[in-house]
Parts: C-alpha cells; sequence; structure tokens
C-alpha cells in the first residue's frame, strides 16, 4: 500500500515541517490514498496533514475515512474549515455521516451548510432509517426529450463536473417525471442532430424512494448497473443510488447475518472499536437463550435415566450423536438463509427445499451411521460396558445417527422458513440455535431406538 510504503518520509516531512513540500506530493496521490495515510498517522499529524488538501480533494478524502477519523477532525478544525468540507461532500456520503453522530452534533453541522445544501441533507434525513431516501444523491444529469444530442453534450460539459455519475442519463418530462435512463455512449455515438426520443426505448428500472437498502442491492444485482434513479410514488425522479453506496449497504448486510448465524447481535461498530463491555452486552443474551435451552438436554436425560442406569455405555455415545446432528442442522440453516439473502430461493420453496434436504440427510446419515457403527466396534477395544452386548449397542449407534442427521437437515432447512414466514429474519436462526435444537431432540431419538433395539436384552 502507498500509504505505508511512504509514512515515514511523510513523517519525516512532518516532523521537519517541510509543509509545501507535502502538500505538492499529496496533490498527487488519490482521496482513497490520502485517507489510509491519515488513519494511520498519530491523531496530532492527521489534521496537519488533512489541512493541506484543497477543498475539493479534502471533501473526497474525507468520504473515504471511517467515522472516527471524521469525528475527530471535525473536533480538531475550526467551523469555517468544517463548513467548507461539508459543504463539498457529496450529498449520500454527508446524511451517512450524519446518521452516524448524535441528533444534535448533527443538527449543529447541519447548520454550518449553505441554504441550498442544507435544503437537500434536511431532504435526504427526512426518508425512514435504512430506505434508499437516505443513499441517493441528488447530483445527477437529467434533460428533455426534444432536445438534441448536440445539446446535450453541451449541458454536460456546463453541468457535469460536479455530478455523481455521468454514465447514464436520465430523461424526464415537463413535470419532472422519469421517462427513460440512457448511457453516454449512445450520446457519443449517435449524430449530433438527433433528438433525445430516438435514443429512447423507456426500458428503465427505477428504485422506490420509500423502499429498503436491500432492494437496492438485489436492484444492482439483477441489472448489473453503475446506477439506478429513485422516483417518489408519481414517478418523479428525486436522485440516483451509485453501485459504490450500495457495495457499504451489502457489506453491512452480509456482516449483520454473519454475526446473526453466530448468535450475536448485529454490532453498530467495528469489533475492534467496540469497548468490552458493549461487546459482552451483545453476546450475553443469547448465550443466555442457549444456555436455558440446553438445560432441555439435561431434562431429556433425565427422562430416560432408568435406561441410562442400566446400560451405561449409552451414556459414552452421547457428545458424538448430539454433535453430528447439530452440524448437519448448522449446515443446512446455513445454507438456506445464505441462499434467501441471494435472493436465490422465497418462502414458497419450502417444500422443494425439505425434500432436497431429507434425500441428502438421508444420504448422509447412512454415511455417518455406517462410520459410527464402526467407531463402535474400534471403541468396544477399550470398554468391556460394550464388549458383550457390541453388535447391538453399534446397530443402536448407527441408526440413531441416521435419524438425528436426517432430523438435523430438517429442522436446520426448514426453521429459516418459518422465522421468515413471520417477519423474523431468517439469519436468526443462527448455528448455536438450531444446534440446540437439535441436541435436545437428538437425544430423544436415541434413547427411542435404544429402546427399541435393546428393549428385553439390555434393558
Amino acid at each position: 500500500m502507498l500509504s505505508r510504503l511512504l509514512q515515514p518520509e511523510i513523517q519525516s516531512l512532518i516532523a521537519e515541517r517541510q509543509l509545501g513540500v507535502l502538500k505538492e506530493i499529496l496533490t498527487d496521490w488519490t482521496p482513497a490514498d490520502i485517507a489510509d495515510l491519515i488513519v494511520e498517522l498519530p491523531e496530532n499529524e492527521q489534521v496537519i496533514v488533512f489541512r493541506l488538501l484543497h477543498n475539493e480533494l479534502a471533501a473526497d478524502t474525507f468520504e473515504h475515512l471511517d467515522f472516527d477519523t471524521q469525528e475527530l477532525l471535525i473536533k480538531a478544525m475550526g467551523k469555517e474549515e468544517v463548513a467548507a468540507i461539508l459543504n463539498e461532500m457529496s450529498p449520500d456520503d454527508r446524511t451517512a455521516l450524519f446518521e452516524e453522530m448524535p441528533s444534535s452534533a448533527a443538527k449543529q453541522l447541519i447548520q454550518l451548510l449553505s441554504h441550498e445544501e442544507r435544503t437537500i441533507a434536511n431532504a435526504l434525513l427526512g426518508y425512514p432509517e435504512n430506505s434508499v431516501g437516505r443513499l441517493m444523491t441528488p447530483d445527477y444529469i437529467a434533460v428533455k426529450p426534444d432536445m438534441t444530442v448536440q445539446q446535450v453534450l453541451d449541458y454536460i460539459r456546463i453541468h457535469g463536473e460536479d455530478k455523481e455519475t455521468l454514465n447514464i442519463v436520465y430523461i424526464i418530462d415537463e413535470k419532472g417525471k422519469l421517462i427513460d435512463d440512457v448511457k453516454i455512449r449512445e450520446f457519443l455515438l449517435a449524430p449530433l442532430v438527433s433528438p433525445v426520443r430516438e435514443l429512447m426505448i423507456e426500458n428503465f428500472v427505477a428504485l422506490n424512494v420509500n423502499a429498503d437498502q436491500e432492494e437496492a442491492v438485489e436492484l444492482f444485482k439483477k441489472y448489473d448497473r453503475v446506477a439506478l434513479p429513485v422516483v417518489d410514488k408519481l414517478g418523479i425522479l428525486l436522485g440516483i443510488v451509485t453501485v459504490d453506496d450500495v457495495l457499504d449497504v451489502a457489506e453491512e448486510e452480509a456482516t449483520e447475518d454473519i454475526h446473526k448465524l453466530s448468535a450475536i447481535e448485529a454490532l453498530d461498530e467495528p469489533y475492534p472499536d467496540l469497548p468490552v463491555l458493549a461487546i459482552i452486552k451483545k453476546r450475553v443474551p443469547w448465550l443466555s437463550l442457549l444456555l436455558i435451552g440446553q438445560s432441555l438436554t439435561a431434562v431429556a436425560m433425565g427422562f430416560f435415566e432408568g435406561e441410562l442406569l442400566k446400560v451405561a455405555a449409552l451414556a459414552l455415545f452421547v457428545p458424538m450423536l448430539i454433535s453430528s446432528g447439530g452440524n448437519s442442522g448448522s449446515q443446512a440453516a446455513t445454507l438456506v438463509v445464505r441462499a434467501m439473502a441471494l435472493g436465490e430461493i422465497r418462502l414458497v420453496d419450502w417444500w422443494h427445499i425439505m425434500r432436497r434436504e431429507i434425500f441428502s440427510g438421508l444420504a448422509m446419515g447412512l454415511v455417518l451411521g455406517l462410520i459410527g457403527f464402526c467407531q463402535v466396534i474400534v471403541i468396544a477395544q477399550f470398554s468391556t460396558a460394550i464388549e458383550s452386548y457390541l453388535s447391538l449397542i453399534a446397530l443402536t449407534v448407527g441408526i440413531s445417527l441416521v435419524g438425528i442427521v436426517l432430523w438435523g437437515n430438517i429442522a436446520g432447512s426448514m426453521l429459516p422458513f418459518i422465522l421468515k414466514k413471520f417477519g423474523i429474519d431468517p439469519a436468526a436462526s443462527s448455528a448455536p440455535l438450531v444446534s440446540t435444537l437439535v441436541d435436545v431432540t437428538g437425544l430423544i431419538i436415541y434413547f427411542t431406538v435404544a429402546l427399541l433395539i435393546l428393549s428385553g436384552k439390555l434393558l
């Protein structure tokens, strides 16, 4: 990474107060590289470097910084410096910054904006949290259908410098209603005298301003676009959402699902930045719930206490059996939750998925059952308690594994469907939750099989 390679030289220039040389060097760097450099510098040097950047470069660099660094710079700079940066930032990145801040601090910063930028900021923050409206920017190119290609290109040259993207040109009618979007390449290849309407095919995709941000992620994946228009319920063009903002949302959603699959509440901040107490609060509720759930395992074993006392050897295989069920259930849950997140399966597909998991569960159960049967034979060489009735106990373990793995597959695959049906995030059917459920039922399956096979012999 460029910033890491040159960090010692940069710090040397700061120490020697050769800020003019440093400023000249940084003008050739990209905003992303400058942001990486600032994050790696000591706090007292971060502001020094940031103040060397001209307003436009400073705003672009600021957008690439994490929230904690942004907050530190805001506190270190004067009001005029902060106002210059905020007014230069793109509206969507500025909205993301305000969302992270306490409302009182955000209101103070909004007051530093120009009247025009303040109006935009308040409008974007007025949309529901996690809605597409919070992601969009009003910086786009929109033209009328009766304009010529030459007029459009001239308009772009005059007004396009500060727009979020020039890849797509949006066509609107007299009322501002979106009627099409056309790639810039179509304008570059068309005769200059051609009217815009000749380039239109009126086959466009748009996001509703109040839609959930996850919907934006799905549409970007489906249509492979760099930007999508955002409209209200009347079809009026309000702004656009670009792929870089959607990638951030996709990353956040994936991280949240991973946390839930591990029975952890979604983290509000990066893991290294969270206080230990906050991490404990995120993890303890689920651990407590799972502990209570695991107590049902003791209840199940207590119910079959008489059988365990008669055949103590049965207890030897309990960990192996319940872990096999939990593992198969966790695998199934993870596969289904991820497929749901990717839009590969829907609620109506539950029967198709169940049939697949029944078949795969039986197949895997037979394989594991055979392995379990062989394991009992091996373990019998070290346990006299098993030796006398080796074949019966081995058969009990083998058949139990088939049933437990089958049940683990069914439970793990169906629980996400059940949760989604009731409006709960399917990711909440975390691996530990599935494991706990299958542990209890696995014991019931095991001891039921043992009663059927060993009754009248050992029991």
